[in-house]
């Protein structure tokens, strides 16, 4: 039942979509009715408020980081031996995710996940999420591609996490969250392939150059 608990919990507070939450608060239109339509961080960034988009990036990583910490560090103190807090880390990750994706507050229309996982990479372990965000950062610093490098860090993720810690629930947890990562992004890929997809820095060189 506990284990119950932890996925349930888990998947509520990942179906808040601070996307939503702070642009509402802000006074700003809904992220689900302009540009991608995809409620996080970068869609908001297209209103011109930088301020919105930090606190949404904040707030779901934040958000994805909460319930694996907490199962993390007080699964003990619940009673729990080393596989039953495995088991649960592994059920607060994936369910925190899910809720992100597919958030029941608000008709189940999320985001892609990329700021939610990185959280809860972090949660499970700061090496992991730290060699996940590295990823990131080379591969968008080299391509200046912000899909390419989530892609790319979301294809490397489970194999740090074996790499790091060994096959486990949570392994399996990690490559489930990077599949459903990937899946959503395959509109992406098919801009990329297709020598479509936008450049980190384009809409501001096009900008400038405008001015």
């Amino acid at each position: 039942m506990i284990f119950l608990i932890v996925a349930v919990v888990s998947y509520l507070i990942g179906s808040i979509s601070f996307a939503v939450v702070v642009s509402h608060a802000m006074g700003l239109a809904d992220p689900r009715s302009y540009g991608s339509g995809n409620p996080g961080a970068t869609n908001v960034l297209r209103t011109g408020n930088k301020k919105a988009a930090i606190l949404t990036l904040i707030g779901d990583a934040f958000k994805g980081w909460l319930p694996v910490w907490v199962v993390v560090h007080f699964g003990a103190s619940f009673g729990w031996d080393p596989a039953g807090i495995n088991t649960a880390t592994a059920l607060a990750a994936i369910a925190v995710f899910l809720g992100h994706l597919y958030p029941v507050f608000f008709r189940f229309q999320g985001g892609k996940g990329v700021a939610t996982a990185a959280g809860v990479l972090l949660a499970i372990h700061p090496a992991l999420g730290v060699a996940t965000l590295l990823t990131w950062i080379i591969i968008a610093f080299f391509f200046r591609y912000s899909s390419l490098a989530a892609l790319v860090a979301a294809v490397f993720a489970p194999f740090f996490q074996v790499f790091l810690f060994g096959p486990s629930r949570i392994s399996l947890a990690v490559l489930a969250m990077s599949l459903l990562l990937i899946w959503r992004h395959r509109a992406n890929i098919s801009k990329l392939l297709a020598g479509k997809e936008s450049r980190i820095g384009d809409k501001k060189k096009a900008a400038q150059a405008a001015e």
